[in-house]
C-alpha cells in the first residue's frame, strides 16, 4: 500500500488493500486518544423486498460476537482498554466504531477485522436480536408521541419507490420472517471487504505513524477474503410536480403536527446549492430571531415548536441523493394545518425574493460555525464525520470545508434554495391525535 505525498501533507491519507477494501488514515497529534471506524456501504436504501429493517437488525448482529470472540467479548475488551464503541445505521450506509487510548490501536483493529472477517450468526443470536430490535421499534416509535416523525412516516408521501419510501428502521411482521439464510445472505452480499471501508484517526504514534497504522491495517484485515461487491444502484426518482398529502393517526400525541418534506440538491454534484438548503433551515427555525419561531411561535402563536432541517435523519450531508429539507410544527387542534403551511409559504416567497439580511445570514453562519467546532470537539465526531463523507461522496475533506463552505454562502444563494422549494412539488404529513386521547398501546405486538 502508498498514499501520494500529496495526500500526506494534507494529513488525509488513502489506500485500498488487494481485497477491496478502503482505508483512510488521518493521524491528529492534538488528541491523546485514538479512534478506529468501519464503515459498510449498506444502510436502510438497500434492502431487499421483503426485508424491511434488515440492515439494522444486522448492525445488532454484528455484536453477538464474531470468528474467534464469543458474545460479549468485544465489549469487554474495549472497555477494559478504557474505550467506547457503538454502531448505527443510516441511510446509506452502517458504522463500527470505538475511540480508545493510543496503546489499545491494534486491539481495535484486531476485533473490528475479526467481525467483518466472519460475525457470529445463530439462530439463538438471530431471534434474540429481532426480539431486541422490535422493543427498540416500540420505545421510539410505536409507544412515544411523534415516533418517526419525520424521518419514517415523511418519506411514503414524497417518494414513491421502496428504497426512498419504506420504514427502513423495522416492520415487526418481515423482521419476524429474518431466517439465517438471510442473515448469512445478506453479510455475503453486503458486508464483502470491496463494499466496507476502515478508518483510523488520531495519536498514531503508539502505531508506528500512517506507515505502522497501513501495515497494522493489512496485517488484520488483509487476509479477509475478496468477494463480489455488490452494485450499489441510483436511487434518483422524479421530484413530486405537486403537492402530496397524507394524515396518520397517533395514539400518543397530545396535539396535531404538520410536516413537510422537499427534495433537494445532490450534495454530490451540487454541494453549495445544498449547503445553501442547510442555511435555509437555520434560516427558518434555528434561535429566537429565526424566521418561524418569530412568526409561528412568538408573533401569531400558532405553533408550540417548529424545527427545519436540510437532512432526513436530523442533519447534513448524511445520504446520498436524494435527500430531504423537512418543516415539522407542532401546533393546537384549533388551528388548521393550511395556516401553518400559509406561513411558511409566506416566509419561503419572501425569502426567495429578498434572500434573508446580510446580519440574519451572519448570525446563523456564526451559529453554524460554533456548532460545527463544538460537535468536533469530539474525536469521535471528528472521525465519523470525514469517514462518512469519505465513504459517501468519496471526499473526506468535504467535512473540514464545511465551516467555510457555509461562511461563503451570500444571500442569492439562501434566496435561490427558497426560491428552488417553492418551485416544486412537496409532501405533506398530518399528525392527528386519536379522538380518545393518548396513552399506552401495544396493539401492533398483540396482534
Amino acid at each position: 500500500m502508498s498514499v501520494t505525498d500529496l495526500e500526506r501533507a494534507a494529513q488525509l491519507h488513502r489506500a485500498t488493500l488487494p481485497n477491496g477494501l478502503r482505508v483512510l488514515v488521518v493521524p491528529d497529534p492534538s488528541t491523546p486518544v485514538v479512534g478506529v471506524a468501519v464503515h459498510v456501504d449498506v444502510g436502510f436504501r438497500s434492502e431487499p423486498h421483503g426485508r424491511t429493517g434488515f440492515a439494522h437488525l444486522f448492525e445488532h448482529l454484528m455484536f453477538q460476537g464474531s470468528e474467534s470472540l464469543e458474545k460479549l467479548a468485544h465489549f469487554r475488551h474495549v472497555q477494559a482498554s478504557g474505550g467506547i464503541f457503538n454502531g448505527s445505521t443510516h441511510q446509506d450506509y452502517t458504522d463500527y466504531f470505538e475511540v480508545l487510548p493510543g496503546a489499545a490501536l491494534e486491539r481495535a483493529l484486531f476485533l473490528e477485522a475479526d467481525r467483518l472477517r466472519a460475525p457470529r450468526l445463530t439462530e439463538e443470536n438471530l431471534r434474540n436480536q429481532v426480539d431486541v430490535v422490535k422493543e427498540e421499534i416500540r420505545l421510539n416509535v410505536h409507544n412515544r408521541p411523534y415516533g418517526g416523525l419525520p424521518w419514517i412516516l415523511l418519506p411514503p408521501v414524497l417518494y414513491d419507490t421502496f428504497p426512498n419510501a419504506h420504514n427502513g428502521y423495522g416492520d415487526f411482521s418481515e423482521l419476524e420472517q429474518a431466517s439465517l439464510d438471510d442473515a448469512a445472505a445478506f453479510f455475503d452480499t453486503f458486508y464483502a471487504p470491496g463494499n466496507a471501508q476502515v478508518t483510523v484517526y488520531g495519536d498514531l504514534d503508539s502505531g508506528g505513524g500512517v506507515d505502522g497504522v497501513l501495515a497494522l491495517v493489512e496485517k488484520h484485515f488483509g487476509d479477509i477474503p475478496e468477494r463480489p461487491t455488490p452494485e450499489r444502484p441510483s436511487f434518483a426518482e422524479p421530484v413530486p410536480g405537486d403537492e402530496r398529502r397524507q394524515a396518520v393517526t397517533d395514539a400518543h400525541a397530545p396535539l396535531p403536527a404538520t410536516a413537510v418534506g422537499y427534495r433537494v440538491p445532490d450534495p454530490a454534484t451540487e454541494l453549495d446549492a445544498y449547503l445553501a438548503h442547510a442555511m435555509l433551515a437555520s434560516v427558518l427555525t434555528d434561535g429566537e430571531s429565526a424566521r418561524l419561531q418569530r412568526r409561528l411561535v412568538q408573533g401569531e402563536g400558532l405553533v408550540t415548536d417548529v424545527t427545519a432541517s436540510n437532512g432526513l435523519m436530523g442533519g447534513p450531508l448524511d445520504a446520498r441523493d436524494p435527500d430531504t429539507f423537512t418543516i415539522t410544527a407542532v401546533h393546537p387542534a384549533s388551528v388548521e394545518p393550511d395556516r401553518v403551511l400559509g406561513v411558511v409559504d409566506e416566509e419561503l416567497d419572501r425569502l426567495a425574493s429578498q434572500g434573508p439580511g446580510a446580519d440574519e445570514l451572519a448570525g446563523q453562519s456564526a451559529r453554524w460555525a460554533a456548532a460545527l467546532h463544538r460537535e468536533d470537539d469530539r474525536a469521535m465526531y471528528r472521525m465519523l464525520g470525514l469517514a462518512s463523507r469519505e465513504l459517501l461522496y468519496g471526499r473526506a475533506e468535504i467535512a473540514r470545508e464545511l465551516t467555510g463552505r457555509l461562511a461563503a454562502l451570500r444571500t442569492d444563494d439562501v434566496a435561490a434554495a427558497a426560491a428552488r422549494l417553492r418551485s416544486a412539488g412537496r409532501a405533506v404529513l398530518l399528525v392527528e391525535p386519536a379522538a380518545d386521547g393518548f396513552g399506552f398501546d401495544d396493539t401492533e405486538e398483540m396482534q
